[in-house]
């Protein structure tokens, strides 16, 4: 994200006084008092209503070697498909991810913030934020979109990590929702979020074992997702004339791995497999 050049720059194009001075490590705090109207949002919106893609489903499952997050590929508007490809699910940092529902813009410079925000911090204090310092963070962003929200430009992410202080319940991988004011909540097992949300859930309550592993966390998700395309018709289902699959991430203590087409495709081939045989799972 470029910063402007200040009006109080020094000579030789220097960085002005407020780049030195001693503050917050919060990126988002520092670009509020520098250059504030590239929060997005302080930005002021058109009278009327506002048309905008808006992303669906994401769901998250814990696993025995951290957690799983993935999210389907349909961003919707109104009645329309805006996109078939739309990519819901990013690395926020090396150990954790998130998985944006909403307004499609929005969540993903809240998200590209987010990202700047946990590296400044590292790069300012010389170390990684905890896992609940970068949710309680990530909550303070969704409270400053409050504006856009009550204007029907919601951002609701669900974000997920490994907690490196193990001081989650059980497995490691840990999973926090939250609502338009910026409220957060630890949600355990697994959570979904999105129009088709209800349906993933049940899916997922269904099948979940605390036992599952990764791979098996994969097929839960895929799983979940394709329930919840069944049943929301702003959810996409696996495309498999245009080989477009779910998004799928996990975190362990090796860091953060988006799955590949290939690694995804498979499991998607089997799921829909068994579907051809059992429709209602």
């Amino acid at each position: 994200m470029a910063v402007p050049p200040s009006p109080d720059a020094g000579p030789h194009g220097r960085l002005p006084a407020s780049f030195h001075a001693a503050g917050s490590a919060s990126f988002s705090d520092f670009l509020g008092q520098v250059a504030p109207e590239l929060l997005p949002s302080r930005r002021d919106l058109p009278p009327g209503v506002v048309e905008a893609p808006h992303g669906t489903t994401i769901v998250a499952v814990v696993h025995t070697g951290g957690v799983l997050m993935a999210g389907d590929r349909r961003a919707t508007m109104g009645n329309v498909i805006a996109q078939r490809d739309i990519e819901k699910v990013f690395p926020a940092d090396d150990y954790s991810v998130v998985g944006i529902a909403g307004t499609a813009g929005l969540a993903v410079e809240m998200v590209r913030l987010f990202q700047v925000e946990l590296e400044h911090y590292e790069k300012l204090e010389g170390h990684v934020l905890s896992l609940d310092g970068k949710a309680n963070r990530l909550s303070t962003m969704i409270r400053g979109n409050l504006g856009m929200a009550m204007q029907g430009l919601a951002v609701v992410p669900l974000f997920a990590g490994y907690d490196l202080d193990g001081r989650g319940p059980g497995s490691a991988g840990r999973i926090f929702s939250y609502d338009v004011t910026g409220g957060r909540y630890e949600e355990h097992s697994f959570h979904s979020v999105g129009s088709g949300s209800t349906f993933a859930r049940s899916a997922l309550k269904k099948r979940y074992r605390d036992d599952v592993d990764e791979a098996g966390a994969v097929k839960l998700a895929v799983d979940a997702l394709y329930d919840a395309a069944d049943d929301d018709s702003a959810t996409g289902g696996p495309d498999l004339t245009r080989r477009i699959w779910p998004v799928v991430m996990s975190v362990t203590d090796e860091g953060a791995r988006r799955l590949s087409d290939a690694e995804v495709g498979a499991v998607v081939e089997t799921v829909v497999a068994e579907r051809m045989q059992h429709p209602g799972g």
